[in-house]
């Protein structure tokens, strides 16, 4: 039961990555970036093609634990800059639009996204480098129920959710964040930067959902271009079972679908159905509670 739970939980953390930056995007603008998931995914392959070219230097085997934290640094950057390029080119033009056209638009970012992996990088799985999956080999921890590189993955998404959640109640910018999602009109009077605001909640969601790519690669050894698909889709009933807009509720929600995965696969007579048994929970979640569980009755404002 022990290594069920923490499994759930080194899976679930991964999702919570993801399902921040949804959240954070629909609290502040009100809209969903679909294409969040294939970012997930630039960031996995942004930190293998890193450490691709470190490993033919011959960096990677002389000094992997750098090399591996230096490739992530190198896949939220690259993905925070796309991010970025993603809200000025799909979200900005389309603000005061009718609600579907930004949906439609972030639907062909992600099309867009996918098939520019597949042209680049091809449709072969991209290996992550033995040399740095080979620093956490070893006995597995808590009597052996959990593996060395999901306590890695269990402590690093910890540690950036916290990372997210002292920027946005203890920074200027997040108190620029928290103003912009409650009226964009009055606090540009008061002086902050919407514009500039709305760009770097969208730069630190990719940058969080890069980090969680370069984990899940280092959880299963490889990426693939559709990997961002599931991962995307889970993310997103994550944020909503959690509270669409709440940055707790995108952590709790993330953590519940791992542990109810985690449950389900050991449990069920075909693992395949856990995927299944979330959405179920989701369902009544909702029934019960249509804001999530963390989430805030919408007020409209007249």
């Amino acid at each position: 039961m022990l290594q069920t739970l923490l499994i759930g939980l080194a899976q679930g953390a991964s999702y919570a990555l993801i399902a921040l930056g949804y959240t954070m995007v629909y609290g502040v603008l009100g809209m969903i970036n679909f294409a969040h998931g294939e970012v997930f995914t630039l960031g996995a392959y942004a930190g293998i093609l890193a450490l691709a070219g470190g490993t033919a230097t011959g960096l990677t085997a002389a000094h992997p634990l750098a090399a591996l934290l230096a490739a992530g640094a190198l896949a939220v950057l690259v993905c925070a800059v796309h991010g970025m390029a993603i809200e000025r080119l799909a979200y900005r033009p389309l603000r005061k639009a009718h609600a579907l056209a930004p949906l439609i638009s972030a639907i062909g970012v992600s099309l867009f996204l996918q098939n520019y992996l597949q042209m680049t990088q091809g449709t072969d799985n991209k290996v992550f480098p033995h040399a740095v999956r080979g620093i956490f080999d070893g006995a597995p921890l808590l009597g052996g129920a959990l593996s060395r590189v999901q306590a890695v993955i269990l402590l690093a998404s910890f540690a950036c959710m916290a990372a997210l959640h002292l920027a946005v109640t203890r920074t200027r910018a997040g108190r620029a964040m928290r103003a912009v999602s409650q009226d964009p009109a009055m606090a540009a009077l008061c002086g902050v930067d919407v514009d500039r605001t709305i760009s770097g909640t969208f730069a630190l969601g990719s940058a969080l959902a890069a980090a969680g790519g370069v984990l899940v690669a280092l959880n299963y050894g490889s990426a693939q271009p559709y990997m961002g698909y599931q991962a995307g889709l889970k993310a997103f009933t994550a944020a909503v079972l959690g509270g669409i807009g709440s940055v707790p509720g995108a952590m709790l929600g993330g953590l519940l679908l791992g542990v109810l995965e985690a449950t389900g696969s050991s449990l069920l007579p075909v693992p395949e159905y856990k995927d299944a048994l979330a959405f179920v929970v989701l369902l009544a979640v909702l029934l019960v509670r249509p804001s999530g569980l963390l989430g805030e009755k919408a007020v409209v404002k007249v």
